[in-house]
This record gives C-alpha cells, sequence and structure tokens, in this order.
C-alpha cells in the first residue's frame, strides 16, 4: 500500500475525515496515478487484439469468426521493422501500396501502435445487415 492511501486511511481511522472524504480522496490519488502514468499503462495492461464477426439475421454464412492477436506479437512485428535496410523500406513501401496498403515504414513505432491502442475502446462495424465485426483490445 503507498503512502497516501495510508495516510488517508490512518485519518480516517482516527476519525479526522469522514468516509465520504476518504473516498473522494482515495479516488483523487487514483486519478492522480491514471493520468501521471499515462496510456501506456493501460494500453501495457492490454494482452490481445480481438477481432469477433458474427453472422446477421441477413447473412447467408452463420459462421463466426473469433480471433485473438497477441499484442506482444504485433509490437516484436514493429521492432523488426527498424531492421529492414533504409533502401529496401522504400521498395516494400512501393510494393504494398501496389496492393492497395498505404503504410510508410519510416513511420511505424512501438510507440504509435501505444496511441493507437489507448484511442481504440470499442469498434463495432455493422456490414449492411449482414455481419458485425467487433474490433477491441482486451
Amino acid at each position: 500500500m503507498n503512502e497516501e492511501r495510508k495516510r488517508i486511511l490512518d485519518m480516517l481511522s482516527e476519525g479526522k475525515i469522514t468516509v465520504e472524504d476518504a473516498e473522494r480522496l482515495l479516488s483523487a490519488i487514483s486519478g492522480e496515478k491514471e493520468n501521471s502514468s499515462g496510456s501506456t499503462a493501460k494500453s501495457a495492461s492490454l494482452k490481445y487484439l480481438r477481432v469477433m464477426v458474427e453472422p446477421g439475421p441477413a447473412s447467408d454464412h452463420h459462421d463466426r469468426v473469433n480471433i485473438r492477436v497477441p499484442l506482444k506479437l504485433i509490437r516484436a512485428g514493429l521492432k523488426l521493422t527498424s531492421f529492414i535496410p533504409k533502401d529496401a523500406q522504400g521498395k516494400v513501401n512501393e510494393a504494398l501500396h501496389e496492393k492497395g496498403i498505404d503504410a510508410d515504414f519510416k513511420d511505424l513505432k512501438p510507440e504509435n501502435l501505444e496511441e493507437i491502442l489507448s484511442q481504440l475502446d470499442d469498434l463495432s462495424i455493422n456490414v449492411e445487415g449482414k455481419e458485425t465485426v467487433k474490433i477491441f483490445c482486451e
């Protein structure tokens, strides 16, 4: 237990503050920690990227898809991009662009992934009433 929490609980047990005051103070210090650690703490606790496809009422297929990709694998893949030689990065970007993937290896960094993960709450896409695609982190 950290010192601030212990001090608040001691003041409560000594009758110096009310239960409501203690609750308010405890929420304030937990909010400070959340803000000071930033979104990295939240995204660091995330372990999987999930993609789920649920068939809708108008769907021709009744198959369900449930994919769990470990975020460690994605983070490791991003780190591996740093090993691609600079002269080869242009060729890789060009090949990806030809396949319809607009990506630039110069911009891919693990920090960018953490920022994206912190923004990704619960993305749900309804495909013309046929399927619902949900993408989220857990």
